[in-house]
């Protein structure tokens, strides 16, 4: 009974681990950057939104509430936008 305890913590403490490790990777990929509305193509967009979940979902070209990360103080050299536009 003991080891199977030992067993489910080392198993819970790796997947914190882990966690760990992915969230700090994830956060250095975007240091740097900033999100730019209205420049991702479809289907290369960088995260959710418009009732989808996730990246690479978008459906038209240049929508303004789609974005991508870009370098920082590129977007508007770009012809995008640091916030997103208003829905209606």
């Amino acid at each position: 009974m003991m080891n199977m305890r030992n067993l489910a913590l080392a198993a819970a403490v790796g997947s914190l681990i882990s966690m760990g490790v992915t969230a700090t990777a994830v956060a250095g990929d975007k240091a740097g950057k900033e999100k730019c509305y209205g420049i991702a193509k479809a289907g290369q967009n960088d995260c959710a939104a418009n009732g989808h979940s996730c990246a690479g979902q978008s459906k038209v070209d240049n929508s303004p509430t789609e974005w991508k990360f870009v370098p920082a103080g590129q977007c508007e050299t770009m012809g995008g936008k640091t916030e997103p536009a208003k829905k209606m």
